[in-house]
């Protein structure tokens, strides 16, 4: 029995090695992107590349955006961005079943590429399905399942492959890149805005801009490559694999943040002139405080202790700062610390004045959130100058 396997083990190997060796003459290669999901992580679309060799009847995709689910703490080494990421390859039909479920349309586009170049990003490819090279650290800006196909093209092409010229006008930032996806979806919007740092309002050049999947097709689309003086087209004309529309998504107004969180704002007004000394009040300034320091404890943990670059330097802890889980424990405790609720009005007014200034784009709906901390801060301060300030111990 074990020989019996070992003969078809060899086999297979045999086979694999063979048909890397084959010429690839008739071998094309060529760029797959997929339109958005209605998922959160497939709203900004997908890349893969395809090769296809008609002598061998092969027609495989390669992608590099596969995560194992099954992975020992899963959501914890996404949170920590320490999740390994690996290429994929399976058969073409394979790889269009998920996109037909999910009705996601998927286009293909054939590379301008020579036997020679052809040859290189085959065998690059291969070199990354090496078990030691297969996984790596996914970064969302820099070295994702879009990036790492135009690395590949970039060595495979060489210095023939040309973009266009360096362009005048403004350029996007990263958050922006991100945000026309993120647009109709409000929540999300909010919480994404509100975890990344300053390192997202760097400007995304042409280069960078091919982090996002259907941004990449755009852009390599007007790339072209270099042959003796000649320039031609590094993408051929899309063909179309799969055809569905592009999934419509009707925003409500009266269901967004910014609407819900300055109705919470217009009803803490209410509450803090007419309930200054209710018992109530102190339950719901113990319930906001709790929410807040959950936020400002988040700020924390993805501002120091993760891995994700565009995390870094969240100026979002200006306004949820720990001085904010202070007041908490004093709220818990049923004592005044006046002097901890002082000085977070007076960062919360800071903020509010400055926020415009400040080297990082802000949500809308921050604002209002912001003139929650202001205000509670403000009548819990017990300031002299306060007409509106309890007059009693809270």
């Amino acid at each position: 029995m074990k020989k019996i396997l070992l003969i078809i083990s060899l086999f297979i190997l045999v086979c694999q090695n063979e048909a890397k060796s084959q010429p690839l003459s008739d071998t094309t290669v060529y760029l797959i992107t997929c339109g958005q999901g209605t998922d959160t992580y497939s709203i900004y679309g997908h890349s893969a590349i395809r090769i296809y060799i008609p002598k061998n009847s092969s027609d495989m995709v390669y992608n590099w955006g596969v995560f194992d689910f099954s992975t020992p703490n899963f959501a914890w080494k996404f949170a920590k961005g320490r999740l390994d990421y690996y290429v994929g390859e399976e058969p073409l039909k394979d790889f269009l079943g998920e996109y037909i479920i999910e009705q996601r349309y998927v286009y293909s586009q054939r590379m301008n590429i020579n036997p020679e170049e052809t040859k290189k990003l085959v065998s690059l490819i291969y070199e990354n399905l090496k078990p030691e090279n297969r996984k790596y650290k996914y970064d969302f800006f820099y070295d994702n399942c879009s990036t790492r196909i135009r690395d590949i093209i970039e060595k495979a092409v060489g210095v023939k492959l040309l973009y266009p010229p360096i362009e005048t006008g403004e350029m996007p930032t990263f958050r922006n890149m991100v945000s026309k996806y993120q647009y109709p979806y409000q929540w999300l919007q909010f919480g994404i805005d509100l975890i990344m740092g300053v390192p997202s309002d760097k400007k995304a050049s042409y280069r960078d801009r091919m982090f996002l999947p259907i941004d990449m097709q755009k852009e390599l689309s007007e790339a072209v490559v270099n042959r003796s003086g000649k320039m031609i087209p590094l993408l051929q004309n899309p063909q179309i694999i799969l055809d569905f529309p592009a999934p419509k998504m009707r925003q409500n107004f009266f269901n967004s943040p910014v609407f819900l969180f300055t109705l919470v704002l217009i009803l803490i007004i209410i509450m803090s002139v007419w309930l200054k000394n209710s018992r109530i009040i102190n339950i719901i300034d113990i319930i906001l405080f709790s929410i807040f320091s959950i936020l400002a404890i988040l700020m924390i943990f993805f501002g120091y202790f993760t891995d994700h670059v565009q995390m870094k330097l969240n100026l979002n802890i200006l306004w949820l700062n720990p001085i904010i889980l202070i007041c908490l424990i004093y709220l818990i405790l049923k004592r005044e610390g006046l002097i901890w609720f002082r000085i977070l009005f007076y960062i919360s007014l800071s903020f509010l004045i400055l926020h415009f200034i400040l080297p990082q784009d802000f949500e809308i709906s921050f604002l209002p959130l912001v003139m929650i901390i202001l205000i509670r801060s403000l009548f819990r301060g017990r300031f002299e100058w306060n007409p509106l300030a309890p007059l009693t111990k809270l």
